[in-house]
């Protein structure tokens, strides 16, 4: 292939895992992409609008890395370059807050999510505050604190089709 690598060239499966490769490690990033991935809707759109970047990495997997370019999500969206609806763009105004700090309005982000959108934005909060590392104190017997059993995540990721 000539030329810089596009996002545009991923199948679905390799742009999630190059977004998941640049995330790792920052559990609100992680969150924002697993959000957009799980939701089915963001990440064929975010792609084919050009807002995802890839870069080639050396490491021994040899995989790209892949970044959402949130600076430009305010003029796609205010152009109509990608669109969503009422629920799908809540959940993607959540991702770009948890990945890039962009101010939400909680009361209206929730306003008008259904059961399944409500699950997803529950479960990335969970990830992103670390939930699914979280371990149950425990005690020794002589009543010293040690880390007792993982505890899991507050509110799992659903399940995809």
């Amino acid at each position: 292939m000539l030329g810089e690598p596009q996002a545009v060239d991923l199948d679905p499966m390799d742009l999630e895992s190059a977004l998941l490769r640049a995330a790792v490690g920052d559990y609100a990033a992680e969150a924002a992409v697993l959000l957009l991935a799980d939701s089915g809707h963001w990440l064929p759109r975010l792609q084919s609008a050009g807002l995802i970047a890839i870069a080639l990495d050396g490491d021994a997997d040899g995989g790209p890395w892949a970044a959402v370019q949130w600076g430009e999500l305010d003029r796609a969206l205010r152009a109509g370059v990608v669109t969503g609806s009422s629920g799908q763009l809540r959940l993607l105004r959540a991702a770009a807050s948890l990945a890039d700090g962009q101010p939400v309005d909680l009361a209206d982000l929730t306003a008008a999510l259904d059961r399944a959108e409500l699950t997803l934005l529950l479960a990335a909060l969970a990830h992103a505050a670390g939930s699914h590392e979280h371990r149950d104190p425990g005690r020794d017997d002589g009543g010293a604190p040690r880390p007792g059993p993982p505890l899991g995540p507050v509110v799992r990721w659903p399940v995809r089709d």
